[in-house]
């Protein structure tokens, strides 16, 4: 089960974290002795946020990983992804010259489509 958070991917991402989290506390120690030493009230400000920002980073990623624990392995599979994409449809009945501007945009939305699939973007 674990063995998602074990990838090369992810156990440099738990590096990163790791680092970034022993910084704030560094950067906490090194505000507050700035601070002690005749600093303002922003020095004593940071001296509490770094390593606030730390456990909320932590928190964070402890969310994620446990999001990535819970998440269904077949998810990564490809035809499963939700497509949000749908035609236009054309509406033929009622007004004719609403019916001939959604044929207009019917008509650009395929040439754009089709520059992009043929032009490659």
């Amino acid at each position: 089960m674990y063995q998602r958070l074990l990838t090369w991917r992810w156990v440099l991402m738990h590096l990163l974290v790791l680092a970034l989290f022993v910084m704030t506390f560094f950067l906490g120690h090194w505000q507050l002795t700035k601070a002690e030493a005749g600093g303002g009230p922003v020095n004593w400000s940071y001296a509490l946020q770094w390593p606030l920002y730390g456990l909320m980073g932590a928190g964070f990623y402890l969310r994620m990983c446990r999001d990535e624990l819970r998440r269904d392995p077949a998810d990564d599979e490809p035809g499963t992804s939700v497509v949000l994409y749908q035609r236009p449809r054309i509406d033929t009945t009622g007004d004719p010259e609403l019916a001939a501007y959604n044929a207009y945009l019917a008509e650009l939305n395929a040439k754009a489509l089709g520059q992009r699939v043929n032009g490659g973007r």
